[in-house]
């Protein structure tokens, strides 16, 4: 019996170690934002270790980590990025050369990182503003070839795409699957549909303590089980 127990007991401490390991490593992969190939060579820090590492020929990538690291990306070429590791899951950083400039979609939208993310928005404002300042006509005008003009026009669509993009991510940081398991009973495929049906608004999120959250998710736990 005893050597049973024994047995049991170093699986479980083996099981622990393995479970601790994976959870101190952070995975991924780089890649170029409009093509989606790998970029190799990319060196990959993390802000609070300090570590360094380079991402392979198919651009991936392998860093000690946990959950709320900073990483920072780095290719000659490529636009310095940074990442917020929020979730435990395979990263797919997608990074833009210096000289291009993103006809963005959503599919461009979605690979973006935050800080690449928050860079577009600043820029997609700044080209979608109709205002002037003119020191030499009296100071600020509206100038109509920025306002109706097809730049200023795809700005504004594009900046549409991405805030929507940076207000879907802030939810997703606070509404996480690990936070929905750990309220409502529910196995990981379901918590996964759950999630989706229910995420709830950006507007409600910047409102919305911890507590507010919880007593959101019961009570979407209510209607999910009495609409299944």
């Amino acid at each position: 019996m005893k050597s049973i127990r024994l047995i049991i007991t170093t699986c479980l401490l083996i099981g622990l170690q393995q479970s601790f390991a994976q959870a101190q490593e952070i995975k991924g992969y780089v890649y170029e934002l409009v093509s989606s190939t790998p970029l190799w060579n990319t060196s990959i820090k993390n802000i609070r270790t300090q570590e360094v590492v380079q991402s392979d020929r198919d651009g991936s990538f392998k860093i000690a980590g946990r959950l709320n690291d900073y990483l920072v990306f780095t290719n000659p070429g490529y636009k310095q990025d940074t990442i917020f590791y929020y979730e435990d899951n395979i990263r797919r950083v997608y990074m833009t050369r210096d000289e291009s400039l993103i006809s963005i979609d959503e599919v461009i939208v979605s690979r973006m990182t935050d800080s690449r993310l928050a860079a577009e928005i600043a820029k997609a404002q700044n080209q979608g503003k109709a205002v002037d300042v003119g020191q030499d006509r009296g100071g600020l005008r509206v100038s109509p070839s920025r306002l109706f003009g097809k730049k200023a026009k795809e700005a504004r669509k594009n900046l549409s795409l991405l805030v929507a993009e940076q207000e879907k991510r802030e939810v997703d940081r606070r509404f996480t699957t690990q936070l929905i398991a750990a309220t409502v009973p529910l196995n990981p495929d379901e918590t996964a549909l759950f999630r989706e049906r229910f995420r709830p608004s950006a507007e409600f999120m910047k409102k919305a303590s911890n507590e507010d959250l919880k007593v959101y998710i019961l009570d979407s736990y209510k209607k999910f089980k009495s609409n299944k």
